[in-house]
């Protein structure tokens, strides 16, 4: 990384740092009540970091994954809701950037991100089918320069918040449930009829709620490239590593709290070991752990990004989906680690030390795409491809 762009990089992350600042004043509110992380997402926008995904010439800084990630990974340390919300917009203009092809449609929607740091939800689970995000029941309709598109949304996060979604569906009525299209809806083309509450363990701030949704656009709106396409090469190996990097985030404001623990502890006793001291190590070794699968599936994807065929590759896939599954388990250890070590005040809420949200919020990780959904696509890929045991790629 060179001085030019080491700076561009710490300038993006004092914004993020600013911006964390407010969301984590408002984290145990946002959790208390099941609301959505308004203050922390206003602060991104005054940040101008909703558009930083986006090129240059289009009014955005075309920020890296790796830099996004950093963004997601400090909000993640501050409040989980706020950066999860972040990280599936960011999945979505991602979406939209990488595949929208000479679409001037697309492109000054994206200039219009850039004005106005609008926020983009996504619609692809469904009634019937589920988390499976490469089948759709529902199909959109074209009827000459229009589309028409009902589907049953079993969930939209802040879906009633945001400024446009991004929707999957059958490519046409008569197409098989694999073939399908994503189009950009916005704010005043659509319609939400609640069907679904969020009331959750963990991650309540992004207000998942269900949704019928009904939809009428002009037909230039659907992205050019198939939602097949989008979802091998972009969208799942996107999901999986900012993910990744939002579930770091929280397990190391744990282990800061921990550390915090354990150095009032050994101020009340000089010269004596904390009896967490030795956790704390073993929590500490297993946060490197995951900060090294992030940034090495991060890696992989920037060295990846510009050729098809690698980001396609059986090699790629396995390796996103193992990031994912590595990091979603190994949170958990590492906040429970935390946990023991903080004892009671970290059991407590409203504590310097508390870790109750912490370990709610993660244990999302696990079920957003479903691990064992994961494991089984991984597996059967392992049938037909040796796995990559080499360290310089």
């Amino acid at each position: 990384m060179n001085i030019v762009t080491k700076a561009v990089a710490a300038e993006l992350s004092d914004r993020a740092r600013r911006a964390a600042k407010v969301a984590g004043e408002f984290a145990d509110a946002v959790d208390r009540e099941g609301r959505f992380p308004r203050e922390g997402m206003d602060a991104l926008k005054n940040e101008r970091l909703m558009s930083i995904q986006v090129p240059g010439e289009l009014g955005g800084e075309g920020a890296s994954m790796q830099e996004i990630a950093e963004v997601c990974a400090i909000l993640g340390q501050a409040c989980a809701s706020t950066a999860m919300t972040y990280a599936m917009h960011q999945i979505q203009v991602a979406s939209i950037v990488g595949y929208s092809g000479n679409s001037a449609w697309h492109a000054d929607f994206l200039k219009r991100l850039c004005d106005e740091q609008v926020l983009i939800a996504s619609a692809t689970s469904e009634a019937g089918i589920g988390g499976n995000l490469r089948n759709s029941v529902c199909a959109i309709e074209v009827d000459g320069d229009t589309v028409r598109l009902e589907k049953d949304a079993t969930v939209i996060s802040y879906g009633e918040m945001a400024d446009a979604i991004l929707i999957t569906s059958r490519a046409h009525k008569d197409a098989p449930p694999s073939d399908q299209v994503s189009t950009l809806f916005l704010k005043g083309q659509y319609t939400l009829e609640h069907t679904r509450d969020w009331d959750t363990l963990g991650m309540r701030g992004t207000c998942s709620d269900g949704y019928i949704f009904r939809g009428e656009a002009p037909k230039e709106q659907i992205l050019p490239r198939p939602f097949a396409e989008i979802a091998a090469e972009s969208m799942l190996a996107v999901s999986h590593l900012l993910w990744g990097a939002l579930w770091y985030g929280i397990a190391a404001d744990a282990v800061n709290r921990a550390q915090s623990f354990v150095r009032a502890a050994a101020r009340r006793q000089p010269g004596s070991t904390p009896p967490g001291a030795l956790r704390l190590a073993e929590a500490s070794s297993l946060l490197q752990q995951v900060k090294g699968n992030v940034v090495a599936g991060l890696r992989q994807f920037e060295e990846a990004k510009t050729d098809a065929n690698k980001l396609s590759a059986m090699s790629f896939a396995v390796a996103m989906n193992n990031v994912k599954v590595g990091t979603s388990q190994t949170i958990l250890t590492i906040i429970n680690h935390c946990m023991l070590i903080n004892g009671i005040m970290g059991y407590k809420n409203g504590t310097p030390y508390s870790l109750g949200r912490h370990l709610r919020d993660a244990h999302s990780a696990q079920l957003m795409i479903s691990n064992d959904r994961i494991l089984g696509n991984t597996s059967t890929m392992l049938l037909v491809h040796k796995q990559d045991t080499s360290l310089i790629g």
